[in-house]
């Protein structure tokens, strides 16, 4: 019996060889019809036998290609037409919804031309198809036409047409085709912004690399800053430059045969790494290695990733060993895209750039993650995993925006059955950041033709992205800021019932207008209660003392002891007699002063009591440099207090001034924080949820899971976003879908 069936496929579906793969199915199974895109996704009529049309149903679900993602499958039978063939039919207009893929490392079948001497595409370093190559970084709007990306100014050459109008071929379509003949071309410029004389560009660049100069390399979303990782001199110009003295620089290695030669590899770390989004993966370094040592001074980890554009393989077959590849950027801004902003911004750090002519519409930096018991844990979420789609169980009937905060910022936009995730932004302490962030909403209402009828927006009323929303003319809902940490992991694992949500993070505005940041909240639907809490601490000058742990410790002392103690305690020695007597005023007398229960201003201080760190030079300094000193075999903690809610850990601070074995202080540090957890736990006797960018921590996840797992406590941890503050937006979403019990 003759059969016809409409499909409509949402999800990744665009620009990742969908339509090709079915028309391959459909003529396989002899079925007519056609398959076109939209801006659903993709659209499908089939017709023929039956029990083909069933066959071909469930193979599209179990078969799709590489970089499909399908979030939704819907169909309805059809009056049959006798078509003679299956075609594929020209992109058609209307509501758009599809997910933008990510961008994604150079695919093997590339890779194997790239250096087949006999195939057009050898040593061509923007070589790409269906399988890999820039989506997101290169469109303008949907549908995903070559129209709509940065590729239109490139006619294709002959060859390539011919290859992009076969379904048959892996390069149907690919909107981003190109050749030596009629493709982007490769430019070398100084610092001065003119062309360097050259007949191999590449070559050239990667004999400047040798030399020890450093060159700004242009990627799929931006610049990198790159120089020779194996030499002290190189990186150390680089730093000088840059003004970043110590916090560690992500490194590209040529092969995973030279990754190992660093570092400690277990099997799912090289999963992740050899994986086709390719991220930057945080491994334990080896003590003997080739790396420069001022790579990752002060810690034991190091963060690499592999090639994953033909031209950084490429540049590899000159330089043959392994490169600092870190972000183009100044301090706390989104990295950069094009070469004219690189050289006004970076003229002074860079030595060349190498640029080609294709245009980056979206900025998007490296994923960065590590494993943890197996699982990632992402502490950045960009090219390869981002845009991110979730499909929600019903239609909405408003469209909603979510700013997320002032920190790690991403976006989320909720319309119809789906919740959007943007690239992470990040920090919006400059005009440059926030800019940013304005691009990156400007580019997805673009792609999706979207205006909010909701703005949701963090309750902290100075986050520029919470003034930004009431500047609007669009009504707007304020979430807390751990709230909507709770909420997010609840919105990604669909998790309706009461959870005990464990919010532990550096800061956020809570209920009583102090600083919150260690906190237990009992969650259900809309609501929450604040169950426990630490002890605040006074943050002495403020938003200074985020960046000296010296005076966190300075407050804990004071607690705990009092003055004459302190100048009698070495601690007095990390300050001068004036700037003392100072900080015991503002102490006593609440100047300057900001109270807070942050466990990440907890981390600070204990670094700077056990003299691991007193003045930070990056974000999560102090933790990280913490992890080193973890002794498994030290199993005790310190004693806590609990009363009214507040968890006190004023006898840990007493113990810890007297300790001078920093492992067993920071053991039994992190002891102490998972065992206040299994206290709350069997408190409250609830699932318990995680979130917050203390969460970030190898060490305390990896015991937290241990225990709660011997505990046999069900907890849930983000899986695919990260604990950090790029999961706010997606927490806003989440609340505002369930305050409009959509």
């Amino acid at each position: 019996m003759i059969q016809r069936e409409a499909i409509t496929v949402s999800g990744i579906v665009q620009g990742v060889g969908f339509r090709p793969f079915v028309y391959t199915l459909a003529n396989a199974l002899e079925l007519k019809g056609f398959v076109r895109n939209n801006g659903n996704g993709v659209h499908i009529e089939v017709e023929g036998d039956r029990q083909q049309v069933a066959l071909f149903l469930e193979r599209l679900q179990k078969e799709p290609p590489p970089l499909a993602k399908i979030e939704a499958v819907e169909k309805y039978t059809l009056k049959a037409l006798g078509e003679r063939t299956f075609s594929i039919k020209e992109s058609e207009g209307g509501k758009k919804r599809t997910v933008v893929s990510p961008d994604m490392a150079i695919c093997d079948a590339c890779l194997t031309e790239l250096f087949d001497e006999d195939d057009r595409h050898y040593r061509y370093f923007a070589s790409n198809c269906t399988h890999c190559g820039p989506r997101y970084s290169i469109i303008e709007t949907l549908p995903y036409d070559r129209a709509f990306t940065s590729m239109k100014a490139f006619s294709m050459c002959a060859q390539c047409a011919k290859e992009y109008a076969d379904p048959l071929d892996r390069r149907y379509h690919a909107q981003p085709i190109s050749c030596h003949d009629c493709g982007p071309q490769l430019t070398l410029y100084d610092s001065r912004n003119s062309v360097i004389q050259c007949d191999e560009p590449l070559q050239k660049a990667a004999g400047l690399l040798k030399e020890g100069s450093i060159v700004a390399v242009k990627g799929l979303g931006g610049f990198h800053l790159m120089c020779d990782a194996t030499s002290e001199a190189s990186v150390a110009l680089l730093r000088q430059r840059k003004k970043r003295p110590l916090k560690p620089l992500g490194m590209l290695f040529p092969t995973m045969a030279a990754i190992e030669e660093n570092a400690l590899i277990s099997s799912y770390e090289r999963e992740m790494i050899t994986s086709k989004e390719r991220p930057i993966v945080l491994v334990p370094k080896k003590e003997k290695s080739t790396l420069a040592s001022n790579v990752a001074p002060g810690v034991d980890r190091i963060g690499v990733m592999l090639p994953y554009t033909p031209l950084q393989f490429l540049l590899f077959e000159h330089v043959k060993k392994p490169l600092v590849a870190t972000s183009a950027n100044l301090s706390n801004a989104p990295i950069i895209r094009t070469k004219e902003e690189l050289m006004r911004k970076l003229g002074g750090v860079v030595d060349y750039v190498l640029d080609f002519d294709r245009e980056i519409i979206n900025a998007i930096d490296d994923s960065v993650l590590q494993m943890v018991d197996g699982r990632p844990l992402f502490l950045r979420l960009g090219r390869g995993y981002t845009p991110k789609a979730f499909t929600l169980p019903f239609r909405l009937s408003k469209r909603i925006l979510a700013v997320g905060g002032e920190q790690k910022n991403t976006l989320a936009l909720a319309f119809e059955d789906q919740v959007i995730l943007t690239p992470h932004i990040g920090d919006l302490a400059s005009v440059e950041a926030f800019d940013f962030f304005e691009r990156t909403l400007q580019t997805f209402q673009h792609f999706y033709d979207f205006t909010p009828d909701l703005i949701v927006c963090d309750r902290h009323r100075d986050y520029a992205t919470s003034r930004w929303a009431k500047e609007q003319s669009v009504p707007v809902v304020e979430v807390q800021h751990h709230h909507a940490h709770i909420l997010s992991v609840m919105l990604e694992q669909q998790i309706t019932d009461e959870v005990l949500g464990v919010g532990f993070d550096g800061t956020g505005l809570g209920d009583d207008g102090t600083i919150w940041g260690g906190e237990f909240l009992r969650c259900i639907d809309t609501e929450y209660t604040r169950v426990g809490h630490f002890k605040p601490l006074k943050l002495l000058g403020g938003e200074r003392a985020v960046k000296e742990p010296r005076r966190i410790a300075l407050a804990m002392f004071l607690d705990v002891m009092g003055f004459e103690a302190v100048k009698k305690s070495r601690i007095a020695g990390l300050f001068s007699d004036s700037e003392l007597a100072l900080l015991q005023q503002a102490y006593e007398k609440n100047i300057n002063t900001v109270m807070s229960s942050s466990l990440g201003r907890v981390f600070d201080g204990v670094a700077s009591l056990l003299e691991i760190v007193h003045l930070l030079s990056y974000e999560g300094e102090s933790g990280l440099k913490m992890e080193q000193y973890y002794d498994a075999t030290i199993t005790d903690a310190y004693a806590f207090a609990y009363e009214n809610g507040e968890i006190s850990l004023d006898q840990m601070v007493v113990e810890l001034l007297d300790e001078d074995d920093k492992r067993i202080g920071v053991s039994r540090f992190f002891n102490t924080v998972v065992e206040i957890i299994l206290f709350m736990a069997k408190q409250h006797k609830l699932p318990l949820v995680f979130s917050g960018g203390v969460f970030q921590n190898r060490v305390l996840v990896t015991l937290l899971f241990r225990r709660l797992e011997e505990e046999k406590i069900r907890y849930y941890f983000p899986e695919t976003i990260s604990p950090n503050d790029s999961a706010i937006a997606l927490g806003q979403i989440a609340y505002a879908l369930r305050s409009l019990h959509l």
